[in-house]
């Protein structure tokens, strides 16, 4: 398979990228990481691009990330948010897991955050769905449907007994049961 080839192959499957922690608010509008190749400080930002930069983009797709190599003395993050404001967050000398925690605490939505709007997610409701928990307690309730058995009888040719009657008389029960 040629997408498991390369550096740390795994950074490219749906599983990882599914298990990225940082998922910003709807504030956050652009994250652009400056750091160094071959600069000790710029280490663990280096890192942090090449590990979680591939799940904050899947789990934040209306986000723009931008990286900058070797434009800065030292490594940085810049977020600009709504409203033309910018935070600057220092990452030198931090390692990825650091700055994935110091992000997620600033600019991640919270765990509460997060599991209320999977619950409110789950639940959105399906107008085909029928049934006590749903909005239609039956289908007869939609206009155009065939009424409920319950309240008014189905016709005979819609019964399986009828059905099953005309099967084993023949044709000539049809004809019976038109004249009465």
């Amino acid at each position: 398979m040629p997408f498991m080839k390369g550096k740390a192959p795994i950074r490219r499957t749906l599983n990882y990228l599914e298990k990225g922690r940082i998922v910003f608010k709807p504030k956050v509008k652009i994250l652009a990481i400056n750091y160094n190749t071959n600069h000790p400080p710029s280490k663990g930002t280096q890192q942090f691009v090449f590990w979680h930069l591939p799940q904050v983009q899947y789990k934040n797709p209306s986000v723009q990330c931008v990286t900058f190599k070797n434009m800065t003395p030292s490594p940085f993050i810049q977020v600009f948010l709504d409203g033309d404001e910018k935070v600057l967050v220092d990452t030198d000398s931090r390692s990825k897991d650091e700055i994935l925690e110091h992000v997620n605490l600033i600019f991640g939505k919270t765990e509460k955050t997060l599991r209320d709007e999977a619950i409110a997610q789950e639940k959105k409701d399906n107008p085909a769905n029928f049934g006590p928990t749903a909005a239609r307690e039956c289908m007869c309730e939609i206009t155009g449907q065939v009424p409920c058995p319950a309240f008014k009888p189905l016709p005979r040719h819609m019964r399986g007994k009828y059905q099953t009657k005309l099967k084993e008389e023949g044709m000539d029960a049809v004809y019976e049961d038109v004249k009465q």
